[in-house]
């Protein structure tokens, strides 16, 4: 069974910085015979009340993509050999406050986990 656990959230004030990881537990390449190294991953938001959103993205060739409201501040990065995708958060703003999540990019409903809390405040 393929589980995406992620960690890293906490509280932080205004300005400061975190670093997420989601380390994927299973073996992905057992179910689909693609290595993780080839996955598309993401690392997604959500705040209550509010659809989940794309925060970040990587692909299996080192390309990235940003929503506009993080970029210039969130760094997406992978490690294939451990099975995991950090997300580094620079600049951090209240807005970004909301719990976040790891998944396929497009994301999958088999794989969403319990997500970390990040809050931003003084």
């Amino acid at each position: 069974q393929v589980q995406f656990v992620e960690s890293g959230g906490g509280l932080v004030q205004p300005g400061g910085s975190l670093r997420l990881s989601c380390i994927v537990s299973g073996s992905m390449f057992d179910i689909t015979r693609i290595p993780f190294g080839s996955w598309r991953m993401g690392w997604y938001r959500q705040t209550p009340g509010k659809q989940r959103e794309l925060v970040a993205g990587t692909a299996g060739g080192g390309s990235t993509v940003y929503a506009d409201s993080v970029k210039g501040r969130f760094t997406i990065s992978r490690d294939n050999a451990k099975n995991t995708v950090y997300l580094q958060m620079n600049s951090l703003k209240p807005d970004d406050t909301a719990t976040y999540y790891c998944n396929l990019n497009p994301s999958s409903p088999a794989y969403w986990g319990q997500g970390t809390p990040v809050t931003v405040s003084t």
